[in-house]
Formats: C-alpha cells, sequence, structure tokens
C-alpha cells in the first residue's frame, strides 16, 4: 500500500506543501498546468534554498510579475456599510503587510466554488480543492457567527489560497497515495495581528481547522500552521501519529519563506509503500438484546448507528426468557464514536442497558484498487498478508450504480469487475510488479 507521512515539525502553509510535493518527485508542470487552468493571471515561481543547511524547494505564487499573499477570509458584516478601509493581518510564518481593499472585489465561496469547477481539471482535483475551501469557509463563519456566504475572500489573497489549495489537490492526485498519515503539528506560538484585532497563536479559524488534532507549541514565537496549511491537512483526513512501519521511496522538504537561524522552517513529506502485515487493534463492543421492538424500528436503529460512525452493525435472531424470540443488537464503535452510539440504542430503542466490552481484532491491509469494466471504472477491495493478496472483491455499491446506469443485472458488473481485476494481476505478475500495491 502507498502511504505518505507528513512531518509538521515547522508546521505547514500552503506554499510549503507545494515545495514539498515538487521536492519528492511531483512534476512541476502537473503543479504549473492545474495553476494555469484557473485562468487567474497566476503561476508558480520555484526555487532552492537553504533552510539551516537543508536543501528545500520553496514556491511562491505569483500573479504577474508579483508575489500574491495568503489572507485570511474576511467577513462582510453589513453590505450596506461595507466600503473602502485599510487593516493589517500579520502571519508571523512568512510575513507581514498591510493591505487596502473594497468588500466588493472580495470572491464568495459561491464564486471559488464556481472558478474551480469551470476549470479543465480532473473531477478528484476539483473535488478536494471545493472541499478544502469549503473547509475553511466554513471555520471562518462558525468563528464569525454569520453565514458561509458572506465570508469573502480578498482578491490578491484569494489568488494565492486558490493556487495553493488546487495546486496542492493536484500534486495530491499525482502521488496515488492509499493512505496519508501526519505527525502532530507545531502551531509555533506568540500572537497574530487579525482584522478584527489580536490573538494568540494559532488565529482563530485555524484553531477550528485543527479541532481534534494533535498539537503543541515549541522552538519558536512565530505563527508556523496558517489556515490553508490546517484546512488542506483537515482535508486530507490522516492517520495522526508517529511514522508507520514503511519502506521510503521519496522524501521532500518545502521551505517557508523565513529562515530563521537554527530552526529548519520546513514540511518534509515521506512517501513509500507500508510495510504490510496483519493489524491487531482494539474495537469497542456495544450490545443489547430485544424482544420488544419492531423490525422497522430496528433496521432504522442499524442505519443510524453506521451514519453515526459504527463500524459494523449486526442483528442477529435470537430466543429469549420465557421463549420470546428476540434479536440481539450488536454495533461495533470506536473510543470517539462509543459515547455518541450508546446514547443512540438508548434514545431509539426500548432497552435499559447494554453489555459494553472491548475485543481484540486482526485486520488484513486493505485499500482499494480501480478497475475498468465495459460499464466503468469499478472499485476492487483488496486485503493483503505480508504483500500476498488474500481476498479481492468488488465494491458492491460502484456494482449497483454501474448497473442501475447501464440496466444491466447487477451479476454481470460484479463478474466484469472481478475478470478486469484478474487481467490487472495476470499483468502485473508477468512484468514483476506489485499488484494493487
Amino acid at each position: 500500500m502507498r502511504i505518505a507521512y507528513l512531518e509538521c515539525f515547522a508546521g505547514i502553509a500552503g506554499d510549503m506543501f507545494l515545495g514539498a510535493l515538487i521536492d519528492a518527485g511531483v512534476p512541476a508542470g502537473v503543479l504549473q498546468e492545474a495553476t494555469a487552468a484557473l485562468e487567474l493571471g497566476a503561476s508558480l515561481k520555484i526555487e532552492t534554498v537553504d533552510r539551516s543547511g537543508i536543501s528545500c524547494t520553496r514556491v511562491q505564487v505569483m500573479e504577474g510579475a508579483s508575489v500574491a499573499e495568503e489572507r485570511v477570509p474576511e467577513v462582510v458584516h453589513d453590505h450596506a456599510r461595507a466600503g473602502d478601509h485599510t487593516h493589517s493581518h500579520t502571519h508571523e510564518h512568512e510575513h507581514t503587510h498591510e493591505h487596502k481593499h473594497e468588500h466588493s472585489h472580495g470572491r464568495s465561496l459561491s464564486a471559488i466554488r464556481e472558478l474551480i469547477r469551470k476549470a479543465p481539471l480532473a473531477e478528484a482535483v476539483k473535488g478536494r480543492a471545493i472541499r478544502t475551501f469549503c473547509l475553511l469557509g466554513a471555520s471562518e463563519a462558525k468563528i464569525h457567527n454569520v453565514d458561509v456566504e458572506k465570508i469573502h475572500f480578498h482578491e490578491v489573497g484569494a489568488v494565492d489560497a486558490i493556487v495553493d489549495i488546487v495546486a496542492a489537490c493536484a500534486g495530491i492526485e499525482y502521488l496515488k497515495v492509499d493512505a496519508w498519515y501526519c505527525s502532530p503539528l507545531n502551531v509555533g506560538g506568540g500572537m497574530v495581528k487579525c482584522a478584527h484585532g489580536t490573538f494568540p497563536v494559532p488565529a482563530p479559524a485555524t484553531a477550528d481547522l485543527l479541532r481534534g488534532f494533535p498539537t503543541y507549541s515549541a522552538h519558536v514565537q512565530k505563527e508556523l500552521v496558517t489556515p490553508t496549511g490546517a484546512a488542506l491537512v483537515r482535508m486530507l483526513e490522516p492517520v495522526f501519529g508517529a511514522q508507520p512501519a514503511m519502506s521510503v521511496e521519496r522524501i521532500g522538504y518545502g521551505a517557508g519563506s523565513r529562515n530563521p537561524k537554527g530552526f529548519p522552517n520546513a514540511l518534509r513529506i515521506s512517501i513509500g509503500e507500508a510495510e504490510e502485515n496483519t493489524k491487531t487493534d482494539t474495537v469497542t463492543v456495544l450490545e443489547t438484546a430485544l424482544d420488544d421492538l419492531s423490525p422497522q424500528v430496528l433496521a432504522w436503529v442499524a442505519e443510524s448507528a453506521l451514519a453515526a460512525g459504527a463500524m459494523d452493525v449486526m442483528l442477529t435472531p435470537v430466543i429469549m426468557k420465557k421463549g420470546r424470540p428476540g434479536t440481539l443488537l450488536t454495533v461495533l464503535c470506536s473510543d470517539k464514536t462509543q459515547q455518541k452510539l450508546e446514547r443512540l440504542i438508548l434514545r431509539e430503542t426500548s432497552t435499559l442497558g447494554m453489555r459494553i466490552r472491548r475485543d481484540e481484532r486482526s485486520c488484513l491491509e486493505r485499500h482499494h484498487l480501480a478497475v475498468q469494466t465495459p460499464y466503468g471504472e469499478i472499485r476492487v477491495k483488496i486485503g493483503k498478508l505480508d504483500g500476498e493478496v488474500m481476498n479481492a472483491a468488488p465494491e458492491f455499491e460502484d456494482c449497483r450504480a454501474a448497473a442501475v446506469r447501464c440496466d444491466i443485472p447487477l451479476k454481470q458488473v460484479q463478474q466484469a469487475a472481478i475478470a478486469a481485476y484478474a487481467q490487472t494481476a495476470t499483468e502485473g505478475a508477468k512484468v514483476g510488479g506489485k499488484v494493487a500495491s
């Protein structure tokens, strides 16, 4: 399985992410083409720089002959009163600047979405980019307690943010990584000047985007995680912790613009193959037996539990006391979702309590391989042990969608997907490659 690990010992920003991608082997042309596709008159300036003795790639977004600068989104509280004004905002991590603007020149989130949708980019790139901007806008809207469509991105700042995000998503798509991992994020320290006052690092929207992520403050009193960087990490949904067992093939360093003495202001990305063995972890089991609940309600509870984050839900017929037929409801979940699912079961069923236990489980390494069939692209779920494929099965939802779209039997699509996977496996074996890795 192909994985990537981000080491955010100096935080993360959009330009650092782009530099790390290029340094790790993503062709600069991939990011340049994505930038040009936006038709914003922007380009990328790419250079090699030194950060504490380490050679890194630095990327700057250029708007014509000038450097576009990252700005936080701005809020239009009252369109009738919005007008010319000047304020300062400090990204301690990269630069200090003052700018003057008119709110009417800002781009709304819907305008940015439309700009990205119209660009001649792969759908996967558009989808990731739009999701990233929506995450960024949603955090700003929450902080300012306004509708997300009243968040406006300043004209110059929007160019930088749009290019950073779209180009990063193009690089992510090029890598074809199956899973992302990330170290805890160093947010830096000190204070940051925003449009509405001075706040401790991380800035409010950045802090909201980092909710639930492991963060710390060390080494420098500067802002190390920018809103764009935080939104990109949130979009990737990585697994946090130490670097997983992996065979590293490529390493890239992306530079921040500042070069403080004795502190390597860079983002490192490592890309390679995961060590593929069975994985043992612990799962929480919630269980209760019910003999007075209708099948319709039971089905609703199972559906609601899955929507609330349950790993699996099982309904097993059982014989209860006094010979009554009943149903054993079993829900598998993680520690994070346990409390929510306990409450759901107590609220939606007639039970007065439930059993809770921790079970160990052994899992194959799992990932997907997309295969081409006469009915479109179908994902095949692969289960591997020590590099050997143990199981391969077409994703049911993909097969069902194709069967409906093409008006053919479901089993015909499944058979075509299995045949396509078998052909891929055979071709991979002939050239000595790793199939579905």
